[in-house]
């Protein structure tokens, strides 16, 4: 194998590429990147970035070795052939590292003061448009909106934040501690609107005035930050043969139907061999590891598959949330240090008799010792 294509310069893209250099592939590689930015960290993105802070945001690719075909995206995949806007690209493999694009809420493309927050470019434009006294409603309470609104409390912005399901967070850290959590927008001074769907919204000139909830309630903005989900970017890949489930299916070392194709980080789904059910795996820890193990596949025909627990972090409100394991609806939650109703605390999540998640609010050091304990639930037979 002489060459290598690398389709998307994300975090998983250029982990995939070090990867290559650091078990000893010397042939060439070739960075294929829509934005016209060098590789860069998205978590910063919605905290310090927003707040100023860029120092934080560019990844170290100076030693990389690779050619740069930036603000070049793709269009098309046949074996290992990869199209672009600019021309085709063939190569011995290729490793598929596009990501997820954020979604939008329909009809909203194009009205000025609306933003989503996946891209450096995208972060720029919401900062342009965040000072204080501006009126900022979030739409969506999972890790991205809360953060966004933590950050904009902090720039004085006047902050609203409507979430369609009764308890926001609910789904990764359970009902009781989600709650507990949300409410840190009111304490902040944030409004917090949960149960609350978005009929539409209020424009003048092509720019949003005002957002309209199901229920009548009309919300004068200046600024909307849509924190609604992501779509992996696999439209691209539309007839190249690999199967695709809403992503690109691999195997548990990150391997696709050919061979030679792998796919890591968010625009990936993997396949349990026990169940054929696939699932994304969407965090920071898992597109900056799992590339190795895709790439030991592809050089040695490795079988080591993808290990280690899930785990997410997130800073609000001058909280660091930290999370591993795998919350389910049969889990129980103890709070196994701290009080969460005045400081940092540490909740154990158990299925049956087995530790299957632990929660750490500002208790980076206990959260370590938990963490050690938590055991795989992937593996557990019950």
């Amino acid at each position: 194998m002489r060459s290598v294509t690398v389709v998307g310069a994300s975090l998983a893209g250029v982990c995939a590429a070090r990867a290559l250099r650091d078990q000893g592939f010397d042939g060439h590689i070739t960075m294929i990147g829509d934005e016209v930015h060098l590789p860069y960290d998205r978590p910063p993105l919605s905290k310090a970035f927003l707040l100023g802070d860029e120092s934080t945001v560019p990844l170290d690719v100076a030693d990389l070795d690779v050619e740069w075909r930036l603000g070049c995206a793709a269009t098309g995949l046949s074996g290992t052939t990869v199209s672009t806007v600019s021309g085709d690209v063939s190569a011995d493999a290729v490793v598929i590292a596009t990501g997820a694009a954020a979604s939008r809420l329909p009809g909203t493309a194009g009205i000025d003061g609306i933003h989503v927050l996946r891209s450096l470019d995208d972060a720029l434009a919401l900062r342009s448009s965040l000072a204080s006294g501006v009126r900022l409603t979030v739409v969506g309470a999972g890790f991205i909106g809360s953060e966004v609104a933590s950050t904009a409390i902090r720039l004085g912005a006047s902050v609203t934040v409507v979430e369609a399901s009764q308890t926001p967070l609910s789904r990764v850290f359970g009902g009781e501690l989600g709650a507990l959590i949300a409410g840190w927008h009111r304490i902040a001074g944030a409004t917090l609107l949960t149960g609350a769907s978005v009929a539409g919204f209020v424009t003048d000139a092509g720019r949003v005035r005002a957002v309209q909830l199901a229920d009548g309630t009309v919300i004068e903005s200046d600024v909307v930050v849509l924190g609604v989900g992501s779509v992996p970017n696999v439209g691209w890949l539309d007839g190249c043969g690999l199967e695709i489930s809403g992503a690109v299916v691999t195997d548990q070392r990150g391997v696709t139907s050919n061979p030679a194709v792998l796919a890591v980080g968010d625009c990936a789904a993997v396949r349990d061999p026990a169940t054929g059910a696939v699932a994304r795996d969407e965090h920071w820890t898992s597109a900056a590891t799992r590339p190795a193990i895709a790439v030991e596949a592809l050089l040695t025909g490795s079988s080591r598959k993808f290990a280690g627990l899930p785990y997410v972090w997130s800073d609000q409100y001058d909280a660091r949330i930290q999370f591993a394991g795998r919350h389910e609806a049969e889990s129980v939650a103890e709070i196994v240090e701290g009080d969460p109703t005045t400081g940092p605390f540490v909740a154990l999540y158990r299925h049956g008799n087995h530790p299957v998640a632990v929660l750490a609010v500002s208790s980076p050091r206990s959260f370590g010792k938990w963490r050690r304990q938590v055991i795989d639930t992937s593996n557990l037979v019950t």
